[in-house]
């Protein structure tokens, strides 16, 4: 059993970061580069159906379960594990490797967790190294986002261990099968698992958290958390209609932001909330086409954004900003930097020959079979907003605007293969998209390339293109903030505790004194009655005494008679 357990894919990783500080350097760079290839190696040689069980109180944990779903998702993980753990290398801190090695194969774990409880630990574990990985920046401003981003998580696995609570009473089962929203557990469930995604009212943890993070750890944060989620809404709930306004909402959400926005890595966290709209979108419509194009949507959605983070966050580290008002003209001296920033945003774009061409294209195909008309031009809006903020705006204002004067080198050479590496799998999937159908869930009959298809891609992307150019003085950024729905309870919610504390202090202050106050007087009452110069202190004659008591007998007399 125990062997069995060792030779999970994410246990691997978990157990080799964990070992990871104790490690020499040069060791250490071996086990980070070769964990996620023994890990991908065990994510194909295991047999579709449950793998590892392990008894607990009156159930049965199903701590490993294959099928294809999983092993894409797996597939893709470890890959995103390993270039990560390249470009982090020669920058990231100890702790932030460890962090990250140990986030990735919690990740790896939970996609294939053929339980609820499995799930449920293994999404915790995610949610604490996730934490360190923001944590491990070690600025202020990291700690800070880092506490909020935990407070959320925390308050999601809440809500999902709630759910599975509920679930389990229900059902007597911990299996992990589709669900109808049918029931409170479930839509508790449904809540926890979206929270996670990035979904309304908290799609702000996201763009809080993730840029406060180093150069490399936000490359890390892009994959897991929300590629996670979308793995668990396709499993749980596939079909479920309720996701298509929502990722919906998402899609122009992540959108709108995008384009207010000033920072550039904020500009592509708002452009994961953006995709990962799309991709729940997808899972709403449920059909075998729209889950396709989930899962690969997925699965090219982690490399073009790593690959783009890679690039703002070489920028980063080479020069220190993050501002688009402090940037431009990098061209000149990050020629590779560049060149893969501009190859991730075509691929975002969805611009043919590049995988987000052969991949977004199935969930609109999936809207248009099922006659989803206003899905279907939502989308097609949506993706001329992406390559609008994303596929234009970030390596204009990054690498092309007005000189900024800077002259940064491109990064170190671990930074370089890493970017170069993800550049090479954005175009390769898009010239042959066949090599990722051929691992998708459900056969597939879609032909990217047709006559129609690439002429009307190219129409939206162009025109959006114009539109950027035609107003880019409207979109030129300045030193502004942005307000989102965070500001309730990082703003509203920190001044209405302020004024409850005030006017709580003053209350508390005048009730002291009125207590005080009557304390007071009751005190002096009795001292007055009962002291020593008191009336009831005074010496009685026995005539008085013997009177008292002829009373008192008369109104006992008077009331047993009555």
């Amino acid at each position: 059993m125990i062997a069995a357990l060792v030779m999970s894919p994410g246990v691997v990783l978990i157990i080799g970061g964990c070992l990871i500080p104790f490690l020499p350097r040069q060791a250490r760079s071996a086990l980070i580069l070769g964990l996620p290839v023994v890990a991908l190696a065990l994510v194909w040689s295991m047999p579709d159906g449950p793998g590892v069980t392990l008894p607990f109180l009156d159930y049965e944990l199903t701590l490993i379960k294959s099928d294809p779903l999983s092993r894409l998702f797996g597939t893709i993980f470890a890959i995103m594990a390993f270039a990560g753990g390249l470009f982090s290398l020669s920058r990231a801190s100890v702790l932030e490797l460890t962090a990250a090695m140990v986030y990735a194969g919690a990740a790896l774990s939970a996609v294939f967790a053929g339980d609820l409880i499995s799930l449920f630990v293994f999404w915790e574990v995610m949610a604490l190294a996730s934490t360190t990985v923001i944590w491990s920046a070690g600025t202020d401003a990291a700690a800070r986002a880092g506490m909020r981003y935990l407070v959320i998580h925390l308050l999601g696995g809440t809500v999902l261990m709630a759910g599975i609570a509920g679930e389990v009473m229900t059902t007597n089962s911990i299996d992990f099968y589709p669900m109808s929203v049918d029931t409170w557990p479930r839509l508790l469930i449904l809540a926890g698992f979206l929270l996670n995604a990035g979904a309304p009212p908290f799609s702000a943890w996201l763009s809080d958290a993730y840029p406060e993070a180093s150069a490399s750890g936000m490359v890390t944060l892009s994959a897991f958390t929300t590629k996670t989620a979308v793995y668990v809404l396709m499993r749980g709930f596939a079909g479920t209609d309720l996701l298509i306004p929502v990722g919906l909402f998402m899609v122009f959400y992540g959108i709108i932001y995008a384009i207010l926005e000033n920072d550039m890595r904020r500009i592509l966290a708002y452009s994961i909330i953006n995709q990962v709209g799309f991709m729940i979108t997808g899972i709403g419509i449920g059909t075998e086409m729209a889950l396709n194009g989930v899962a690969a949507h997925a699965f090219a959605h982690i490399i073009y954004k790593a690959l783009l983070l890679m690039s703002a966050g070489s920028v980063l580290a080479m020069t220190g900003k993050r501002k688009c008002t402090d940037l431009g003209g990098l061209f000149q001296t990050m020629p590779l930097t560049t060149v893969c920033g501009i190859v991730g945003a075509l691929s975002i774009s969805a611009f043919p020959f590049t995988s987000g061409f052969v991949t977004k294209s199935m969930i609109s195909q999936a809207a248009g079979d099922l006659n989803l008309a206003v899905v279907w031009f939502l989308l097609a809006a949506a993706t001329a907003g992406v390559f609008l903020h994303a596929g234009i705006k970030y390596p204009w204002f990054v690498f092309f605007q007005k000189d900024s004067g800077l002259r940064p080198p491109d990064p170190p050479k671990g930074m370089r293969w890493a970017m170069v590496l993800f550049a090479i799998l954005c175009i390769g999937m898009g010239v042959h998209p066949e090599l990722l159908y051929v691992i998708l869930p459900f056969p597939v009959s879609f032909v990217p390339y047709t006559a129609p298809h690439v002429v009307g891609q190219l129409q939206l992307l162009l025109f959006s293109g114009l539109a950027f150019f035609l107003m880019l003085h409207q979109l030129r950024r300045t030193l502004t903030i942005t307000l989102e729905l965070d500001w309730f309870y990082r703003r509203f919610a920190k001044v209405m505790t302020r004024e409850f504390a005030d006017r709580g202090a003053r209350t508390l202050s005048v009730l002291r004194q009125f207590i005080g106050q009557r304390v007071a007087a009751f005190i002096a009452g009795l001292y007055h009655h009962h002291g020593p110069q008191s009336i009831l202190a005074r010496s009685w004659s026995t005539g008085s005494m013997a009177l008292c008591v002829v009373l008192l007998l008369a109104v006992y007399l008077l009331a047993y008679f009555l």
